[in-house]
């Protein structure tokens, strides 16, 4: 493979393409660098900007399923890109019965103007593969966790001896039992629908063998959606942060959006914007 169509040299031409507002970056005069620059790359793909600079000198060759997926994401590729993508890195593309990581254009377009809400974008085995700077700021920052421990069921069905965890900050469910038969039905829902895909498939598994409340509620036979009413985050510096908690489907590509709310000008409205300035000074 040559230096012009290696993976190195794809991702630095796929990521000087895309413009910051594009994807939801305020464009400053100052910028040197055209299209995104790999601190933004890192950030909009959940990985470290030291991976991916490794990536991009050649040094990282052989990246996990779960950070290609995040890759494509994050630049925003077509389905042959993506595929590409998976290629260069030796890796089989998803199939149309395999579980999608990939946000379309439209629907990145679409979440980058929601603005000051907390948005997160889960795949249909509730593997988060997105979020907004209002989410990390209200909920703790995902990238702490590696990309493969983003899984909304696994921390909400931990599994001893299996690292999962998606929120950093303790959050409260209104009704947490309900929430979680609809995480099951759901589940068994994409099992239908997926019925090849291993991601999912090892998920299911791994909560079967070592989760008793799973297993009870799996044997419900229940089938449905996921859907939320309210969270209650208690947020380390500004306090409880009582939210709405609205559960969206992406259309065919199967992805679930989760934002919060609180309504406008409301005591926790306040706190979620004291979050956001939390986040982005570290004072109050």
């Amino acid at each position: 493979m040559t230096d012009q169509t290696s993976l190195a040299a794809t991702l630095r031409v796929w990521r000087e393409r895309l413009t910051p507002d594009q994807v939801g970056l305020p464009l400053r005069p100052s910028r040197r660098t055209a299209g995104l620059r790999r601190e933004d790359l890192a950030e909009r793909s959940g990985l470290s900007v030291d991976y991916v600079i490794r990536l991009e000198q050649g040094r990282a060759t052989t990246p996990s399923g779960q950070v290609v997926a995040a890759l494509a994401g994050a630049l925003q590729l077509n389905v042959t890109e993506r595929d590409h993508l998976y290629r260069l890195t030796g890796l089989q593309p998803p199939g149309d019965r395999l579980v999608r990581d990939c946000l379309t254009p439209g629907v990145h377009r679409l979440l980058t103007r929601l603005g000051d809400v907390p948005v997160s974008v889960f795949a249909a085995d509730w593997q988060q593969i997105w979020w907004n700077d209002s989410w990390a700021a209200l909920i703790g920052d995902p990238s702490a966790v590696s990309p493969e421990h983003r899984n909304f069921a696994a921390s909400r069905f931990p599994v001893p001896g299996c690292p999962a965890r998606v929120e950093a900050w303790p959050v409260r469910v209104t009704d947490l039992d309900a929430s979680k038969r609809g995480l099951v039905a759901d589940l068994r829902r994409a099992s239908a629908r997926y019925p090849t895909d291993a991601r999912l498939g090892a998920l299911i598994q791994r909560l079967l063998g070592g989760n008793a409340e799973f297993v009870r509620m799996w044997q419900s036979g229940t089938v449905g959606e996921h859907t939320e009413d309210q969270k209650v985050v208690e947020h380390p510096v500004v306090g409880h942060v009582r939210v709405d908690c609205d559960v969206l489907t992406a259309g065919d590509a199967d992805l679930r959006i989760v934002a919060l709310t609180a309504e406008a000008g409301s005591p926790d409205a306040h706190r979620i914007e004291l979050a956001r300035q939390v986040a982005r000074t570290g004072t109050t």
